[in-house]
């Protein structure tokens, strides 16, 4: 595998890095504290092409790889992993399912909107009884002929309350099981559709989760993604995908906590010298740069994967599980050499440590991608 970086993935890095720092660093403390949804900020992302990254351009995408797509996430989330999250849900999880597996009419009416940013989507797997077993849909969609008639409950959802799409995922056949499942595209103005409370969160507070209610919703045939009964394939297709984008929210998350422990080490004092030269300090920023790179190398390499059109549901896995964790352990050790100052929120560290916790639990917890590596392995 080649680790050096091109030309333009050098330029998209810098792109996102500026955008990052001149967009998203002002006003990021306010946003986290007030749960206020970075809405100017993720207008700008769609006009930049980092809501459709890896979307062919004939359907409004850049058509960029998603080598690319993971330095624009890390460059992202160093800054705002509420606005990463809310990048990786319209990217991974919406536009990548709907280009891979939707009909044209499909891709023409929704994807195109949701790649150019002119529209935000959301993805609709979780329920309040089915997360980590995504098989136990409790949302059901019954065939009335030319429509289903949809009802249920989502929750946990990532720009619930301001996507225009729905990717929901429900359960038409009880008696098939995974393989009575089924996708479809919903319309947030459609009757019998109501988005519910935003969620008071620990960390990635300025994204907007909500729980979806659905009563009786009429979704017509033409929005059921793929044939009968391919719903949770598609979701599973697409989480895969999906683990790369939080594995590179993670890896942001991290890096960026780095960094700023870095600076803060060269510059405070304590018994005559930088803390840096401290031995215990110094030696946690050494374990901090190993493991952000080993993390940087796996979604790399997922990414890589990927594009080569291989089965990526190990290599994904492996980078979001270290990844998360390397966040975790990071911006932990960041709050640490920062010491009292690291506790408080104008120095970023605590609501790095804060965005951190979520990384190991959605899109898969931390356990389900062990047993996604240990099945693979076994194989």
């Amino acid at each position: 595998m080649n680790f050096s970086l091109s030309e333009e993935h050098l330029m998209i890095q810098q792109a996102a890095r500026d955008f990052a720092q001149k967009e998203l660093l002002p006003g990021v403390i306010e946003r986290d504290r007030d749960q206020k949804f970075p809405t100017e900020q993720v207008k700008k992302m769609g006009e930049m092409g980092l809501l459709g990254m890896m979307v062919d351009p004939k359907y409004g995408g850049a058509g960029m790889d998603s080598v690319s797509y993971v330095l624009a996430m890390e460059e992202i989330a160093k800054v705002d992993a509420s606005a990463a999250v809310v990048m990786s849900v319209n990217n991974s999880l919406v536009c990548a399912g709907i280009e891979k597996f939707a009909s044209e009419e499909q891709k023409m009416k929704y994807l195109v909107p949701l790649a150019s940013g002119e529209k935000l989507g959301a993805f609709a797997l979780s329920e309040p009884e089915a997360g980590s077993d995504a098989t136990s849909q409790k949302t059901t969609a019954v065939d009335m002929g030319d429509y289903y008639l949809l009802n249920g409950t989502k929750n946990w959802i990532t720009n619930g309350g301001t996507a225009s799409y729905y990717v929901v995922i429900a359960q038409t056949d009880p008696e098939k099981k995974h393989k009575g499942i089924n996708a479809f595209i919903v319309e947030r103005e459609w009757a019998g559709f109501e988005i519910g409370p935003k969620e008071d969160k620990l960390g990635i507070r300025g994204s907007d989760t909500h729980s979806l209610m659905f009563t009786d919703v009429k979704v017509p045939k033409e929005n059921r993604i793929g044939e009968d009964g391919f719903g949770f394939n598609f979701a599973m297709a697409v989480l895969n995908g999906g683990r790369i984008g939080i594995a590179s929210q993670a890896l942001g998350i991290a890096s960026g906590a780095y960094e700023l422990a870095l600076n803060y080490a060269k510059q405070r004092k304590a018994f005559r010298t930088e803390i840096i030269n401290h031995q215990a300090i110094a030696f946690k920023l050494a374990d901090m740069a190993t493991q952000i790179t080993a993390a940087r190398m796996l979604c790399f390499k997922a990414a890589v994967e990927k594009d080569e059109g291989k089965d990526i549901s190990e290599s994904g896995a492996m980078a979001k599980l270290y990844s998360s964790q390397v966040a975790m352990d990071t911006t932990i050790e960041a709050v640490q050499i920062h010491g009292g100052y690291g506790y408080v929120k104008e120095y970023h560290v605590e609501r790095m440590m804060r965005d951190a916790k979520i990384t190991q639990i959605y899109e898969g917890t931390s356990e389900i991608q062990k047993i996604v590596i240990s099945r693979s392995i076994a194989k």
